[in-house]
């Protein structure tokens, strides 16, 4: 493989590109992966993490080197999140492309592919633009809730304003949430009989708002055409930010918004925002 794939590769091995890579691995995380692959000689010694899988990945004959890729999309790595193997996938085969190399899923086996090599360009992604909020209180939610949900929009802001970069992220995603629910109440058989609103494994039938997940209300607000493509695709990447108000998140993924984060979270809000605004203004 050119060198170029095999960093590519360890940088998903490595993990600290959320936007791309499923799974955040620490150095004691990637030995284990290699283990897992079945390369149990392959143990990191402490060294810079992507740096030395790289060099891991230089010294796997082919054959090795298919099993650390078919490591990489085994649902079996990902304890079966389908959001996380969508992503390995995604990410895995867009690195593959150029060397004529594609991974698929026989059930829950991995499968290597011969293809034509390929490159697709980037799509150009629609470009966000600072909004004023939205009436909170014109939009006829359930009482108190337009004040509560204009206030975090206030306080989001004066986060922002003092550098509290954290609380700033973290008061972004729970507007989008927030905002998200009460668009799912205000449409609740459309919400309910979306083909990815979450299921009670037990019964079989949906479950309630409160018990969604953010990435559950995302993906049906997008499959409902409440929120666009790439509104979607940022909200997601918002929602990771969101997950830091959990201590040990942030110190697994040692990940610590600025102020570029905060800017770039903060249109993602505004764009989703008006786009469930104006959903919520159609049912007046």
């Amino acid at each position: 493989m050119d060198d170029f794939t095999l960093e590519s590769l360890a940088e998903l091995i490595c993990g600290d590109d959320h936007a791309r890579h499923p799974v955040y691995r620490t150095g004691s995380e990637i030995t284990r992966f290699f283990f897992r692959a079945g390369l149990p000689h392959l143990c990191h010694d402490g060294s810079t993490r992507k740096w030395w899988t790289l060099e891991a990945l230089r010294s796997c004959p082919e054959k090795q080197l298919a099993c650390v890729v078919e490591r990489l999309a085994s649902p079996k790595e990902y304890g079966g999140d389908g959001q996380k193997v969508a992503l390995a996938l995604k990410t895995l085969n867009q690195t593959l492309a150029t060397e004529g190399l594609t991974v698929v899923l026989d059930g829950v086996v991995p499968q290597i592919e011969h293809t034509k090599p390929t490159f697709t360009p980037a799509t150009e992604e629609k470009e966000l633009k600072p909004l004023p909020p939205p009436d909170f209180l014109g939009l006829c939610l359930e009482p108190g809730f337009g004040e509560l949900l204009a206030g975090r929009w206030d306080e989001a802001q004066r986060c922002l304003d003092a550098k509290a970069f954290l609380a700033a992220t973290i008061l972004m995603g729970s507007l989008l949430e927030g905002l998200l629910l009460a668009v799912c109440q205000r449409y609740p058989k459309a919400a309910n009989q979306a083909t990815c609103a979450p299921k009670d494994p037990q019964t079989g039938k949906p479950k309630y708002f409160g018990n969604w997940t953010l990435s559950e209300t995302i993906e049906v607000a997008h499959e409902l055409k409440w929120i666009g493509l790439d509104v979607k695709k940022f909200s997601h990447a918002l929602r990771e930010f969101r997950n830091l108000i959990h201590p040990y998140q942030q110190l697994q993924t040692q990940t610590f918004p600025d102020f570029d984060t905060c800017q770039i979270s903060w249109l993602v809000v505004q764009a989703a925002t008006h786009d469930l605004a104006q959903v919520l203004k159609a049912a007046t």
